[in-house]
C-alpha cells in the first residue's frame, strides 16, 4: 500500500533537488534561494512536530573526492569537512539533540594512511579541541565531552587536550559529544573482553555473571544516557558502517546520504531525521 505521506515527501524532494541543481541553481539563484529556504522550514516544522532521536552518529565521508573534484589537494578537503563538523554541531544542539558521536578516524585510517596525511588530521583534530574550549561551545550547550579509540596511537598532545576538556564538562548533563579517534568497533569489543576475562581471573566475575548488560559496561560509550545511536548518518553515498559502533549500532536507524560531508546541508540533516522518524523501530522484534 502506497504511503501518501511519503510519496509527497518524495515530490517535494525531487523539485527541490531540481532547483538545487547547479545548473538550474546558477541560472535562477534568487529563486533557488527562496525555495531552499521554504523548503528547510517546511522540513524543520515536519521534524519539530514529532519525537527526536536521542543519539546520532555521524560517519562524515567523502572530504577527499570533494576535493578530488574540485581540483584541490586531499587537505583542503579535510579542512572544509572540519568546519562543516563545527557547523553541524551547532545544528544538533540547537535541535535538542541529546548526544552526538563523530567518527573523526577509524582504527585503519591510522594505521594505512600516510604519515603526512595522519599527522594533517591529528593537526585538525587537534585544533578541533582547542576551539572546542575557546568557542565555549561545550559550556553554552552543557555538553559533556569524550574522546576514545586506540589511543595510544595518537599524538600525546591531543590526549592532554582531550583529558582537559574531558576534566572540564565532566558535571555536564545537557548534551553529549564524543569524538572516536583511531577507533574500530571490532576493536572495542576485544578490549571490553579482555578486561572481562581479567577480572574473572581476579575473581571480581563469574562467567554466569557476563550478560550484555555487563559486556555493555565495558564499552566506550557507559557513560552516556543513551549508548545505542537511534540513528547513524553517513554521507557520500558509501552503503556501509566501516567498523563503527558495531555492538551499539545493532538497532540502529541507518541513512545514507549521496552528498561529500563538505557538502551536507541542513536539508539533508533534515530529511535524513525525517526518515527516522518514518520508519518504524522495531529494536529486534
Amino acid at each position: 500500500m502506497v504511503n501518501l505521506n511519503n510519496l509527497k515527501y518524495s515530490i517535494i524532494d525531487k523539485i527541490i533537488g531540481f532547483l538545487l541543481s547547479p545548473r538550474i541553481n546558477t541560472i535562477l539563484k534568487p529563486l533557488t534561494d527562496i525555495a531552499y529556504s521554504l523548503y528547510e522550514r517546511y522540513l524543520l516544522k515536519q521534524i519539530m512536530s514529532r519525537p527526536l532521536p536521542k543519539h546520532v552518529a555521524i560517519i562524515p565521508d567523502g572530504n577527499r573526492r570533494w576535493a578530488k573534484e574540485r581540483g584541490l589537494n586531499p587537505s583542503e578537503g579535510h579542512e572544509y569537512g572540519y568546519r562543516k563538523m563545527r557547523e553541524v554541531l551547532r545544528w544538533l544542539y540547537d535541535l535538542g539533540i541529546n548526544v552526538v558521536t563523530v567518527y573523526a578516524m577509524s582504527y585503519e585510517n591510522c594505521l594505512k594512511r600516510s604519515s603526512e596525511e595522519r599527522q594533517r588530521l591529528f593537526n585538525i583534530i587537534k585544533r578541533g579541541l582547542i576551539e572546542l574550549e575557546e568557542d565555549k561551545i561545550l559550556e553554552k550547550y552543557n555538553v559533556r565531552f569524550k574522546i576514545f579509540g586506540k589511543l595510544e596511537i595518537v599524538d600525546e598532545d591531543i590526549i592532554e587536550y582531550a583529558r582537559e576538556l574531558e576534566k572540564k564538562t565532566m558535571y555536564f548533563n545537557s548534551r553529549f559529544l564524543n569524538i572516536a579517534i583511531c577507533y574500530g568497533g571490532r576493536q572495542e569489543i576485544l578490549e571490553a573482553v579482555k578486561i572481562i576475562i581479567k577480572e574473572i581471573l581476579e575473581d571480581k566475575l563469574k562467567i554466569n555473571d557476563i550478560t550484555e548488560d555487563i559486556l555493555i559496561h565495558y564499552l566506550s560509550t557507559s557513560h552516556l544516557p543513551f549508548p545505542e545511536p537511534d540513528l547513524v548518518i553517513r554521507t557520500s553515498g558509501e552503503l556501509r558502517i566501516s567498523n563503527f559502533l558495531l555492538w551499539q549500532i545493532a538497532y540502529s536507524e541507518l541513512y545514507f546520504c549521496d552528498v561529500y560531508w563538505p557538502d551536507f546541508r541542513k536539508i539533508d540533516l533534515y530529511r535524513a531525521i525525517r526518515s527516522y522518524q518514518n520508519r518504524e523501530r522495531r529494536l529486534g522484534s
